[in-house]
Parts: structure tokens; C-alpha cells; sequence
């Protein structure tokens, strides 16, 4: 079983415990607490050169030295601290750099409420139960034989087919009932290469969906989508050896992983405000009567400074985009400030929670909006940002990519 060391600021002593051991035990994960001495706790913080008021973080500090030092063994840490405490969140970005710069433990950081429940921790515990226990599987560089990806997103529903490490069609459509939106993405990605999905050697599914889909096409593989939009990234990228970045601002929520040879190795997600997510920028453009291919390009003729978003709230960001357009405002200015506005946002809530690594590999669908791309560059000092081609089919090539080798199904 795998072993998930807790380095919180206390959650042992509340209803959250549960709801965290819960998630890890859904995927095959045990989560241990270091075991230290009091006097060891003084000591701990001395080394790690911060006198934290609390002393719970005090614990929380000596239990991360703990794990550095070798004292406690584990094969992944979970870091959690009361998203209402902000010397907590110092504590916890100071903690998490820590143990990466001294150790090659995956690491997963996170800001809890009261109110959390096991099933919000479900992708973070089995991204670091994957990274674990599948690693020679994640390590898999390249395609054979002929296999299907399918992403079911949140909006849209993905599906790409490969053979022999090459993509052969794609599929995309919206979000409806499940399965319908499956088919209508597997016939879109075999249309005009002579196959059907009797044809492929293997399936892989991820996605929200993922485990229905999964078990309804007996998929050979059904994953997060967090290791399996890192792979994709990476490979398509032209970038699976080395350090890099991977950032997915998707429709409901967004991810940030950093990754060491296409192996995840730390990550957050949002999706606290949907005014950081793709969703505000579909919004956007419904307001400015563009569609969202058009919205990219008119972004990158404004100037945001013209159309100041005074909120980050959704409802009261559109509402200060009507309020300039209402003044004489300019369409493209208002849609430079509404990708200016994400990007803002994904910096501050998420960006800042990891050490970034470039190169910058930006994906999904909004990966196509050129003047939110533009954005991210600019919050982060004009880095150049990736964007491989078939951004938006991340997911559906990381599935198809993974499972190859896996499916041996025109043997059956």
C-alpha cells in the first residue's frame, strides 16, 4: 500500500481527517503522520530557519524535516493547511519547496475548509498514487499500434486516435449525455482512416467521466487527469526529458504540474472562482458577440489598462466589461481585460504555489485563445509559452499515448 505522509497543520484533530483518509484509502493509499519527538520539534524549526507562531505549524514544520532527514519513510506527502490562515499558507508553500529541493518525493499541496469531503481530494490522491505505484507505465515515451484516447471534460468530451506514435484523427464535441458525446467524438476521430473503435488494440479514458466511460468500453486503462494531461504535454510538446511546466486553464477548474522527465512531480488546482477559469472567457465572448476562435485575436488588439475589471467575481466582472462598453469602451479592449483578468488570477492563486519551470507548456482549449496566452506570458515577464499542436486534445493524447502497450485486444 502506498504510503502518503500527512503534513498538515492539524487536521488530526478535526472532521477533515477522515475525509482525507478516506480519499487515499479509495486509491490504494494509506496516509501515515511522521513520528517525532517533542524535542525534536524546537530543533526541526531551527533548521528550517522559521519561527512559525503557531504551534501547530511548528509540528507541521518538524514532521517536513522529519521526512527530509530520513526519519520517517514515505512514498508521497500531502500538504494541507485552513485556507483562512495565512501564515499557514506561508508555511505551506515554505514546507512543500522544502521537501522537493531536498528529496524526489511527489509532493501535492492544499488549502482546506471545514467543509471538505473526500471526493474533492479523489484526483490529487490518485495523481500521487499514480506517480508511485505507475511510473514505468508514466515513463512510456512513445505510441505503438493503433489506440483511442478519450477525455471527457467538463464542457467538452475529447477523443483522439493514434498509430504508431502518430495522430490520425480527432474528435471533439460538447459535454451532453456521456456515452452519446463518446460516439459522437469516436466517429469525428476515425472518419476517413478506414477504422473502427473494433479496430484499436487499446483504450484509455480520463476526465470526469473517466470511470464510467471506462468501464462501459472496457478501457485498458482509466486515469486522472493529471498525470495523463502532463504526459501529453510533454510528448507532444517535444519536452519528456528535463524539467517543465504544465498549465490547463480548463471550464471549470484549472491545473498547474510541474514535471521532472514527464513524470508529475508536484501540482495544484483551482477552482475555487470560476472568474479564473475558461468559463468567464466563454462568457466573455457571448457578450461581445464574438465567437471563442474570435476572441484571441481581438484580445491581442486592445490594451487592458483601458478596461480595468475592478473584481475577479464572474457576475461582477462581466458587469464592469458591460460598464466599459457602455462608456465608448472598445470590444478589444474589454477582451484583452477579461484574459488579462484570468491570467491575474491563475498567477496569484496558483502560479505562486509552485516553483515554475520552464519551458511553459500551455494546453487545453482555451490554449487556442492567442490573447490569453499572451497574458500568461506577460504576468510572468514575457517567458515564452509552449502551445504543442493538438493543445486542446491533451488529455485524449495522454490516454492513447499510456495505454499503448497495454491493450492487446485484436489478440483476444
Amino acid at each position: 500500500m502506498v504510503k502518503i505522509a500527512l503534513v498538515s497543520c492539524g487536521t488530526e484533530y478535526s472532521g477533515v481527517q477522515k475525509e482525507i483518509e478516506k480519499a487515499a484509502l479509495t486509491f490504494g493509499a494509506e496516509i501515515v503522520l511522521p513520528e517525532i519527538d517533542l524535542d525534536y520539534i524546537e530543533e526541526a524549526c531551527a533548521k528550517f530557519g522559521f519561527s512559525a507562531q503557531s504551534s501547530s505549524l511548528k509540528l507541521m514544520i518538524a514532521r517536513a524535516m522529519s521526512i527530509v532527514e530520513g526519519k520517517s519513510k514515505a512514498d508521497a506527502v500531502f500538504i494541507a493547511t485552513c485556507f483562512r490562515c495565512a501564515e499557514g499558507a506561508l508555511v505551506r508553500n515554505a514546507v512543500r519547496k522544502f521537501i522537493q529541493d531536498n528529496t524526489r518525493i511527489p509532493v501535492v499541496t492544499y488549502s482546506f475548509t471545514e467543509r471538505t469531503k473526500a471526493d474533492e481530494l479523489f484526483i490529487r490522491m490518485e495523481a500521487l498514487a499514480t506517480t508511485v505505484t505507475r511510473r514505468s507505465i508514466l515513463a512510456r515515451e512513445k505510441q505503438e499500434g493503433l489506440t483511442l484516447g478519450i477525455d471527457s471534460g467538463s464542457t467538452t468530451t475529447k477523443v483522439v486516435a493514434m498509430e504508431n506514435n502518430k495522430v490520425i484523427g480527432t474528435g471533439w464535441t460538447e459535454t451532453k449525455d456521456i456515452m452519446e458525446s463518446v460516439f459522437i467524438g469516436v466517429d469525428e476521430a476515425f472518419e476517413g482512416t478506414g477504422y473502427t473503435i473494433d479496430d484499436v488494440d487499446g483504450i484509455g479514458t480520463t476526465g470526469y467521466g473517466r470511470i464510467n466511460i471506462g468501464k462501459q468500453l472496457n478501457a485498458e486503462l482509466i486515469q486522472e487527469e493529471l498525470s495523463v494531461n502532463a504526459k501529453g504535454a510533454v510528448y507532444l510538446a517535444g519536452h519528456q526529458k528535463g524539467e517543465a511546466t504544465v498549465l490547463d486553464i480548463g471550464g471549470m477548474d484549472n491545473k498547474v504540474i510541474t514535471v521532472n522527465d514527464g513524470i508529475p512531480d508536484n501540482f495544484t488546482m483551482g477552482g475555487i472562482c470560476a472568474g479564473a477559469s475558461g468559463r468567464f472567457l466563454d462568457m466573455t465572448s457571448r457578450r461581445l458577440d464574438v465567437t471563442i476562435d474570435q476572441l484571441g485575436p481581438l484580445a491581442l488588439q486592445g490594451n487592458y489598462r483601458n478596461a480595468l475589471l475592478n473584481s475577479y467575481c464572474i457576475v461582477f466582472g462581466i458587469q464592469d466589461l458591460v460598464t466599459t462598453l457602455a462608456a465608448g469602451g472598445s470590444k478589444a479592449d474589454a477582451a484583452a481585460a477579461a484574459c488579462h483578468s484570468v491570467a491575474e488570477q491563475v498567477y496569484e492563486q496558483q502560479l505562486q504555489e509552485i516553483d515554475l519551470r520552464e519551458p511553459l507548456i500551455q494546453v487545453g482549449g482555451t490554449s487556442l485563445i492567442s490573447g490569453l496566452v499572451e497574458a500568461v506570458s506577460e504576468m510572468l515577464g514575457g517567458i515564452d509559452v509552449i502551445v504543442p499542436e493538438y493543445s486542446q486534445h491533451i488529455g485524449a493524447v495522454g490516454a492513447a499515448l499510456l495505454v499503448s502497450g497495454m491493450g492487446h485486444r485484436q489478440d483476444k
